[in-house]
């Protein structure tokens, strides 16, 4: 114990040692490596929870840690909950404490502690610490303190707070076997925070070296520093009246070194001292051993750790009638204790992101954002789009955390090899570094993100924030050739949930797919205030909705669409409406119409007596009152079809893409002006082709409702509500 504690060096042990560190090593390497990427499952726990560990083996105060954070929610009115391992335990089932009620061999020594200076805090004794959790829940628990949890990482945390001994921090700065590291010190960087425990045990120079040494993976305004304190005495056995100085300390504790301190700055004297391993069950034989050894010793009492009293044999109070056995009770002293808890209030308010990769996918990603910033006002709400700037979220008032990626296509597969050539040429694979960059910043500081569009996206998010997500899969139906078998593994291994767009792809997926209204569809619904109405006295009843699309290539587009509207006043009697997407470069937009003959004036395009009035209203608004739409669009196409306006569109790869989910509702022609505009005739003329398409696109784009459930299952299965009620409740109790 003293070679690998870095007290005493031995070559021979260590010689002997350095293969299964090296192994060690390699497996907490992959382990790491897995967790990080979302290859193991990391699964969040449905309350707000703090974990309390540290990196190496034992020793470093959690128990009388834990005990005070706990005393400290239920000080805030908070209904907090312990979960613990139970190391030692022999029970398989969660068992829930309240005030020591359970048997030592099925618990361990450590819960029970925690139950009996508690009181009526609950202990969930669980060996999956998830189902403590769940069980923490159920009995009425608010927030979740897990007892050593720093290494569990298949259950996520809100808050990650490491101990670190400051007697014996590191040991010999080796892994085990070879030291007590369970991991290595590059590990604190995961942590909320750092406290560096029993800092009136060292010296000020030791104190600071140690400070310095954490503060390279972790910032110092992280870094705490705490005291153990004696606070009260319990005694056992004969009180004759004697003062009581002369002590046999015995333990079976991971640091037997700070319990023998604690007892010197009482000035007690120590007349020897037995060490046992820690977590050891005593006998009536050990008893009579320390009995005896400390009466040789001339000793005036006995002393051991209140842990220790819970590893006791039966009847074990009647052994000390004659030799007494003193217990100190201890407490842990916070430096600083507004600004500790101040941080830890600052890392429960939950983090939510929402994740996009499209135009359209950013559209329903802005309405989902606000969805959740009306749900959960107290919460911060992050986007994280991965194509473009997120100007739509930018224009939303969201934060936006990931690196700009703007490419000539204006996505990241397209559907073309020249496409995706132009975007490598353009720096795609630094833009994608770069975001799975961002990711990891923002590792065990969110909510389970959410996902909305296709399965890059999501492949994207697992592998750089490591969490499984909640999915919209916008991207695919099954009327487009549905999911490949390689998706269908990935969306049902490693989501947390997927929402579909129609009811028969969720039914193609399985697993943990659902359909609850389509995400599409959820975009006729936005919940913002327009900046304006839209214009009034059309003169005629056949209003045109025109839609260059949302991307760089709509500035040429848009002539098609601007000579077709010519053809068509020629022909009939009708008005245009034209919406401009809030990607689109406007000074760009308005030149390119300019150099096509229009005039661009009181937010119009004017040319031969032809007027296009120009919005950048949202979708379900500008369609309204529209008979028909000549769109270049992708997701404003499908919502028209959805309201139940037949589309026409130019026959190219992407367009016969979107033929397919919608079907009959879009017809698409040659890209010329006069095949778009003869085509609008056609279905202006013929009533029942109109009606047909019209039912056409109801039918396949669905109903919304998908959003809604989302933000459900997060209340629901994630406890995203329990999260923001604790933390409003801590934000409204100050230190």
């Amino acid at each position: 114990m003293r070679h690998v504690k870095g007290a005493r060096n031995s070559c021979v042990m260590n010689a002997m040692m350095i293969p299964f560190e090296v192994l060690n090593g390699i497996i907490i390497l992959c382990r790491d490596f897995c967790y990080n990427h979302g290859l193991l499952k990391v699964t969040e726990p449905p309350l707000p929870l703090i974990s309390v560990g540290n990196l190496s083996y034992g020793g470093t105060n959690k128990t009388p840690f834990v005990e005070m954070l706990a005393r400290y929610m239920t000080s805030k009115n908070l209904r907090a909950g312990i979960v613990s391992r139970g190391y030692t335990g022999k029970s398989q089932d969660v068992i829930l404490l309240n005030n020591c009620s359970a048997e030592r061999e099925l618990t361990g020594d450590e819960p029970l502690l925690l139950s009996q200076s508690l009181g009526n805090v609950p202990v969930a004794v669980a060996k999956k610490r998830i189902d403590g959790v769940i069980a923490l829940k159920n009995s009425g628990v608010e927030i979740a303190i897990a007892d050593d949890a720093f290494q569990h990482r298949s259950l996520a945390r809100d808050v990650d707070i490491v101990l670190i001994d400051c007697a014996c921090p590191f040991g010999s700065g080796k892994l085990i076997p070879n030291g007590i590291l369970r991991e290595k010190i590059s590990g604190l960087t995961r942590a909320s925070m750092v406290v560096l425990t029993k800092s009136n045990h060292v010296s000020r120079e030791k104190l600071l070296e140690l400070e310095n040494s954490v503060a390279k993976y972790i910032p110092r305004e992280k870094i705490f520093t705490s005291s153990l304190e004696i606070e009260s005495w319990l005694k056992f056995g004969n009180d004759s009246g004697k003062a009581l100085i002369r002590v046999f300390a015995f333990s079976a504790i991971g640091s037997p070194e700070s319990f023998r301190k604690s007892l010197e700055k009482c000035d007690l004297t120590i007349s020897a001292q037995k060490i046992f391993q820690d977590h050891h069950r005593y006998t009536q034989k050990d008893l009579d051993e320390l009995i005896t050894a400390a009466r040789d010793c001339n000793s005036d009492a006995l002393t051991c750790t209140e842990k220790d009293l819970y590893n006791m044999p039966e009847n074990w109070r009647e052994k000390f009638s004659q030799m007494p056995l003193i217990v100190p009770k201890i407490k842990i002293e916070i430096h600083e204790p507004q600004k500790f808890f101040g941080l830890l209030r600052e890392c429960l308010q939950p983090r939510i992101i929402v994740a996009s990769n499209g135009y359209g996918e950013d559209s329903i990603g802005v309405i989902l954002a606000k969805k959740l910033r009306k749900k959960f006002p107290d919460s911060k709400i992050f986007a994280f789009p991965l194509v473009g700037k997120g100007d739509a979220y930018l224009k939303a008032g969201f934060d936006v955390k990931s690196a700009p990626s703007v490419t000539p296509s204006g996505g990241v597969l397209k559907y073309s090899l020249r496409d995706l050539w132009g975007d490598m040429r353009a720096g795609l694979l630094r833009h994608v570094a770069n975001q799975l960059r961002d990711w990891q910043n923002l590792s065990g500081k969110i909510r389970t993100p959410i996902c909305v569009g296709d399965v890059y996206l999501l492949i994207h998010t697992l592998f750089g924030s490591g969490m499984r997500p909640l999915f919209a899969a916008t991207a695919k139906t099954v009327y487009l050739s549905g999911h490949w078998r390689s998706e269908k593994f990935i969306i049902n291994s490693f989501t947390q949930r997927t929402w579909t767009r129609d009811l028969e792809s969720a039914r193609q997926l399985g697993g943990k797919a659902v359909y609850s209204g389509s995400p599409i569809m959820d975009l006729l619904f936005e919940a913002e205030d327009f900046e304006s109405e839209l214009e009034s006295g059309y003169e005629s009843e056949n209003l045109i909705l025109l839609l260059p699309g949302s991307r760089l290539r709509a500035c040429k587009d848009v002539e098609l669409l601007l000579n077709a509207a010519l053809i068509l006043r020629e022909k009939i009697s009708c008005d245009f409406r034209m919406v401009l997407a809030p990607t689109l470069p406007m000074r760009e937009f308005l030149e390119s119409c300019e150099s096509y003959g229009w005039k661009f004036r009181d937010n119009s395009l004017e040319r031969d007596g032809v007027k296009i009035r120009l919005t950048n209203q949202g979708i379900a608004r500008a369609a309204s009152a529209v008979k028909i739409l000549l769109g270049l669009g992708g997701t404003a196409n499908q919502l028209c079809a959805g309201l139940g306006i037949p589309v026409v569109s130019i026959d190219e790869k992407g367009k016969r893409v979107q033929k397919k989910l919608l079907g009959d509702s879009e017809i698409l022609v040659n890209a010329d002006s006069k095949s778009l505009a003869e085509c609008v005739l056609r279905i202006l003329s013929d009533r029942d082709l109109y009606e047909f398409m019209s039912n056409a696109g109801r039918a396949r784009m669905g109903s919304p409702g998908a959003l809604d459930s989302i933000l459900n299952y997060a209340c629901d299965n994630l406890g995203w509500d329990i999260r923001e009620r604790v933390y409003r409740i801590l934000k409204n109790n100050l230190l």
